[in-house]
């Protein structure tokens, strides 16, 4: 059975910074694209990173490049995300997700439905 756990997010001021945290169990991270995603009251959940297992290439969303990084530490079988520079419009759940392709540009813009399971999410809140 797959689980994905995450942990990090919290309250933070606007410039601050936070790293979230992916831990995996039933599933090997090696195998798969790994992404998070976003939720934000009222809204969609959006497309945030993605790491591909297939090569190692990772993509962004406009509205984070430059501030976001993802990484996956392969004896860990954890995913993270660096943040930095954090907006109040980056608050949100974030939810990591996996179970699908070993790439993130098998489908344009990975969407959420290439991936088979989810984690519960944290919440991310930036705001003076």
């Amino acid at each position: 059975q797959v689980q994905l756990v995450e942990s990090g997010g919290g309250l933070v001021q606007p410039g601050g910074s936070l790293r979230l945290s992916c831990a995996a169990s039933g599933v090997t991270l090696d195998y798969y694209a790994v992404a998070w995603f976003r939720q934000a009251p009222g809204m969609e959940r959006e497309g945030v990173s993605c790491f591909s297992s297939f090569d190692g290439s990772t993509l962004y969303a406009e509205s984070v490049k430059g501030r976001f990084t993802i990484s996956r530490d392969n004896a860990k079988n954890t995913v993270y995300l660096q943040m930095n520079n954090l907006k109040p419009w980056d608050t949100a759940i974030y939810y990591c997700a996996t179970d699908g392709p070993p790439s993130c540009t098998v489908v344009a813009g990975f969407p959420e439905h290439i991936f088979g399971s989810w984690g519960q999410g944290t919440q991310v809140t930036v705001s003076s």
